[in-house]
């Protein structure tokens, strides 16, 4: 177990951003994890999680208190069922299972962070989400001071959401567990829709699993989705904001003012998401309302790529990332009456 103190958080952030923390402790086993995570309550001290530092946005004073870096290490493969370390790099884990001719998170390729980042935000992209093969996800429970196993109905998962990421202070994930599928070396069914084109199939059919691995690849590095420390647009959290999901009356408003804007003949994307409740393209929004690809003069700019990511062209600050959101935010709400929710975790500022 390594232990540093005034150490930089911006190198282990994909934003490059952020100042010191009072102490920096690096932990390669649950055991490490779990001493370090008590000794901080016991203590009062604040606690920080650093898995892969995809999603956190740290501010420019840094993080006054203990900062642990979840570097656990572990991967199990039995059957189709894959148990990992939450410090297992999850683009490594992906290929793993793509090799070995399992399905089930194939289409998650090239999403940057750790394995015990996934549970907590439900991550998901081109048509697959976690929550649909995680079985049970292990986590040091800070309220009980022990260890429990949670089924997959009791981590109440949703978009982008889950009961980890609604008691942030609660859990620590230690690891996560998957039941996969074997397809005949064949993926999942292929739900989205910019995927099927690239394959050049329906939706709905399967295909070989390492083409949907490679395709899913591509289509996120064109949109500098996959890290590169050479391209200033992967210097991103990813996607900044989260796809608003509205109610039947708040997405007639939307589309009714969208009209009034754009044209009578548009139409706003918009994807089921329960009774009642409809989600729309936060990329969408973003651009309509002006903030197009490369936005931006300073330091902190929209991608050249993708309009969903928020960028450090090499120098920028957090504030001046902030400065670029809270544009955005403010922008998105003028323009269409609809508030942008941010994605990454905050540490030490906010939106």
């Amino acid at each position: 177990m390594q232990e540093l103190h005034d150490a930089p958080l911006a190198p282990l952030t994909t934003f490059r951003l952020g100042g010191p923390a009072t102490r920096l402790v690096t932990a390669t086993t649950d055991d490490e994890v779990i001493a370090v995570v008590r000794q901080a309550d016991a203590g009062g001290t604040p606690l920080l999680l650093i898995g892969g530092g995809s999603n956190l946005v740290v501010g420019d004073k840094g993080f006054d208190g203990t900062a642990l870096v979840v570097a656990t290490q572990g991967v199990t493969l039995d059957g189709t069922r894959l148990e990992l370390a939450a410090g297992e790099v999850w683009t490594d884990a992906v290929a793993r299972t793509v090799e070995a001719g399992l399905a089930g998170i194939e289409c998650l390729a090239g999403i940057p962070g750790s394995a015990g980042a996934t549970p907590i935000q439900n991550v998901g992209a081109y048509g697959q989400e976690v929550s649909s093969t995680i079985t049970e996800v292990v986590a040091y429970d800070r309220t009980t001071g022990e260890t429990v196993t949670l089924a997959n109905e009791e981590c109440a998962f949703s978009y982008r959401h889950s009961r980890f990421k609604a008691h942030p202070e609660r859990y620590v994930v230690l690891r996560v567990r998957f039941d996969l599928e074997d397809a005949g070396g064949l993926s999942g069914p292929v739900k989205y829709a910019e995927t099927a084109r690239a394959l050049g199939v329906e939706q709905g059919d399967r295909v070989p699993l390492a083409a949907a691995r490679e395709t899913v690849l591509g289509l996120r590095a064109g949109k500098g989705m996959v890290l590169d420390p050479a391209d200033h647009d992967t210097w991103s959290a990813g996607s900044f904001f989260t796809n608003p999901i509205l109610t039947t009356a708040e997405f007639t408003a939307f589309r009714t003012r969208a009209r009034q804007l754009l044209g009578p003949g548009t139409e706003p994307p918009a994807y089921p998401a329960g009774e009642g409740r409809t989600k729309t393209s936060a990329a969408w929004l973003i651009d309509k309302a002006g903030f197009t690809k490369g936005y931006g003069d300073g330091p902190a700019r929209i991608s050249t790529k993708h309009t969903l990511a928020l960028t450090n062209r090499g120098h920028a600050t957090t504030e001046d990332l902030l400065t670029l959101a809270r544009e955005v935010v403010a922008g998105v709400h003028r323009t269409f009456g609809i508030t942008l929710t941010n994605e990454p975790v905050t540490v030490g500022v906010t939106l």
